[in-house]
């Protein structure tokens, strides 16, 4: 009892439960659902579908816990991935030749540098300028869909580009190349993060800014660099998006994202007001996210209610990852228990 009621505490049991819940629960619906198969040397099925198509959110999710672990917020993303998929489209398809691998790579690599000034952008806004992150964010969220929308002359760019698609939708050793990139990035996240003491100077900044800087941390560089690093995750983002469907739509592209990613990162169990993080949580919250969608729609849940069954699902899930709820509700049935008992 007491193995189980530490493995219940765990920040990623609940996530995880409700994860394997989610996904059992599409057998009722889909006998094969489990069913993995290889076929023209690359690997299919439902599970496979949700990997890649959490791997968006996944990269989203995981700069914005780092961003979320410093206290700060950010609400660009979104138009950060309109806009990196809007630049590196466009360069795509004035290309003379658009499966030209030097020049797609040449596309994707100005892409990713305006992603990594636009990170920039909001982090010299918060850590130098002092402006609270929601609302220095909040002009790039607004601005970039303008940006983009002018980007693309407020149309959607379409390209074949077969070295452009292999981003979103080709395969490497039977594996989707997304899942491989998100995979890379998350390990390197990880290696910088708890290999070296940058993790723990990112908490310390989250935990208290003041206390840190007079114990010698750069804080505003610090913070500099999740912003960066955020915006660098999201233009990864953009490029899977707009290069899995061969286009770029500067209005819907990206479009809430940031909600989503703020849901994956608190489900994972990291606190908004700072501190400690956790980079499997935000994985583990982005993919349930992806899986509870797939869900949906496996299920046949009509479309008006879809938006109330998600928000239901994260209510229940958020409560029962809570310990204070938790509490109350185990203590109320072991006084029911003790009165019986009596």
């Amino acid at each position: 009892m007491n193995r189980f009621s530490t493995l219940t505490r765990h920040r990623l049991f609940w996530p995880a439960a409700a994860l394997v819940l989610l996904l059992c629960s599409n057998l009722f619906f889909s006998a094969d659902f489990f069913a993995i198969r290889l076929q023209d040397g690359h690997l299919y099925g439902s599970l496979i579908d949700i990997l890649r198509g959490s791997t968006p959110l996944v990269l989203v999710a995981l700069g914005m816990t780092l961003v979320i672990a410093t206290a700060g917020i950010d609400l660009s993303v979104g138009s950060v991935i309109a806009i990196v998929g809007a630049v590196a489209c466009l360069r795509i398809s004035n290309l003379p030749d658009q499966n030209s691998v030097g020049g797609v790579l040449a596309a994707v690599g100005v892409a990713l540098g305006v992603a990594l000034v636009l990170g920039l952008w909001n982090g010299i806004l918060v850590a130098v300028v002092g402006i609270q992150p929601i609302i220095a964010t909040l002009i790039l969220l607004v601005g970039g869909r303008g940006i983009a929308q002018l980007i693309t002359d407020g149309q959607i760019i379409n390209v074949r580009s077969d070295p452009y698609r292999t981003i979103g939708a080709g395969y490497w050793l039977t594996i989707p190349v997304a899942v491989i990139i998100a995979a890379v990035v998350v390990a390197a996240t990880v290696l910088f993060t708890r290999r070296t003491a940058l993790g723990l100077l990112i908490e310390s900044v989250g935990s208290s800014p003041t206390a840190s800087r007079l114990a010698g941390i750069q804080a505003r560089r610090l913070t500099l660099i999740v912003y960066v690093f955020a915006a660098f995750c999201a233009g990864v983002a953009g490029l899977i998006i707009s290069s899995n469907i061969s286009s770029a739509d500067g209005n819907n592209a990206g479009n809430l994202i940031e909600l989503d990613a703020i849901l994956a990162v608190v489900i994972g169990g990291t606190a908004l007001t700072g501190g400690r993080f956790s980079i499997a949580g935000s994985v583990l919250g982005a993919v349930l996210i992806q899986a509870l969608n797939v869900t949906i729609y496996t299920t046949g849940i009509p479309n008006n209610v879809t938006l109330l069954f998600k928000a239901v699902v994260v209510v229940v899930l958020c409560l029962a990852q809570s310990p204070a709820f938790r509490a109350k509700v185990f203590r109320g049935r072991r006084r029911k228990s003790v009165e019986v008992a009596a």
